[in-house]
């Protein structure tokens, strides 16, 4: 039965993301441990698995298509599982389709939130690099505004980084 064979595709799907979430707990751990080696470690991972997922997204689709067939509607349409739902009228059967989108629902919504944290502190590291190459670089932003010769003031209030990389 093609309802059955869409059931386990959509399972199948909840546990390569449920994996994503175990690999971006480790890239969570990663960042924050600052372990360059470890967060590549991951991301190669991560893009294995990516794969797969995409592979499993289109075996959805096709599982999506044979339902829609068996049902007798010959539509190409990229239905949603409520929608799909919608053409299930066997309580048990329904209720499973249900059921495995909330899962799936569910995990996803705990994978963008862990995928968000992480960006933040991706972001944080990079800010926090930014500042102490600031604090020891000094910045030639000024040096590149056109002052009058008679105006400048050579040295006096000017903010010199730790190191003087003119000399």
């Amino acid at each position: 039965m093609s309802l059955d064979n869409l059931v386990d595709v959509l399972n199948k799907l909840d546990v390569h993301h449920q994996q994503m979430i175990e690999l971006g707990e480790s890239k969570k751990s990663s960042i924050v441990a600052n372990d360059v080696d470890g967060m590549i470690r991951v991301m190669n991972q991560e893009s294995k698995l990516i794969k797969l997922i995409e592979q499993t997204e289109q075996e959805r689709m096709q599982a999506s298509y044979d339902f829609l067939k068996e049902r007798g509607i010959k539509s190409q349409l990229n239905l949603t599982l409520t929608e799909l739902a919608r053409l299930v009228f066997d309580v048990e059967d329904k209720k499973r389709l249900l059921g495995i989108q909330s899962k799936l629902k569910s995990t996803l919504d705990r994978l963008k939130e862990l995928n968000d944290l992480n960006q933040q502190l991706i972001q944080q590291s990079l800010d926090f690099i930014e500042f102490s190459l600031d604090v020891m670089v000094d910045k030639p932003e000024q040096d590149m505004v056109y002052q009058h010769p008679a105006a400048a003031q050579y040295g006096a209030g000017q903010r010199r980084g730790l190191f003087d990389t003119r000399g």
